[in-house]
């Protein structure tokens, strides 16, 4: 598994120029897959059927999934093991870039630009669905590819109608984990978590046109799952790019 302390070495190392080849381990999803963040708890009682909906998402492939344990329930009884102050700074930072009055749990971040109840499936699936068929003046895209090879975790950036500046996030995330919850809302119930977010980092920023970035493949590839690429407009703005990488 992924540690905050062997995940920061990763920021340490620094981040190098690279040419990608144009062939080979590299991968990228097209249509532009809609990225859907889910917060969640261990603890929270309304979770269980939000993250069991994400697991239905993160076996599309124009969805990538991504759940993030955050740990003001952990009061309540039970510390969720996933649960991560950072996933939480997360959380705060949409509600104020989406101009939410306070914050909820499930909920569902799509694209970066709107928000939903996460156990609301038939919401989220509309909005999902708008999210693909929108044109480029309502969905900007912006072209990504990774790959883990050669000891490097690679990303090739081209813009193709970005409106402004963005950052350029990793996040690590294990595929499945099953939990015995002991104490707290959820006792005694066996809990199924998906694509499990372990650490995200920025690891640089893009202006256009076209940027390549890479870092040491360790330790992202200590992660049971997969690494998500996202290139999101500055201070947690819409998503306009993203692709994955697996690690199993």
């Amino acid at each position: 598994m992924i540690t905050r302390r062997s995940f920061s070495a990763i920021a340490a190392a620094g981040l190098a120029a690279a040419s990608l080849p144009r062939s080979g381990a590299a991968v990228g999803l097209s249509p532009r897959p809609v990225v859907v963040e889910l917060f969640t708890s261990q603890g929270c009682s309304s979770c269980p059927p939000a993250d069991a909906y994400l697991g239905r998402l993160a076996a599309r492939d124009d969805v990538i999934a991504l759940a993030y344990h955050i740990d003001y329930w952990d009061y309540i009884g039970w510390p969720d093991p996933f649960a991560d102050a950072a996933h939480t700074a997360r959380q705060r930072a949409y509600q104020h870039a989406l101009g939410n009055r306070t914050l909820y749990t499930p909920q569902m971040v799509i694209d970066g630009a709107v928000d939903a109840v996460g156990s609301d499936s038939r919401a989220v699936d509309g909005i999902i669905r708008e999210r693909l068929a929108a044109g480029s003046d309502d969905r900007p895209v912006v072209r990504v590819e990774a790959s883990l090879s050669h000891g490097e975790l690679r990303a090739e950036i081209h813009d193709t109608g970005m409106p402004g500046p963005a950052d350029v996030l990793a996040v690590a995330y294990d595929a499945h984990h099953k939990t015995q919850i002991r104490r707290g809302e959820n006792t005694g119930l066996s809990l199924e978590n998906f694509n499990v977010v372990r650490a995200i980092r920025k690891i640089g920023e893009f202006h256009g046109p076209g940027r390549s970035l890479s870092v040491p493949a360790k330790p992202w590839t200590e992660v049971e799952g997969g690494i998500a690429i996202l290139v999101q407009g500055a201070e947690h703005g819409p998503i306009w790019g993203a692709t994955r990488v697996l690690t199993v």
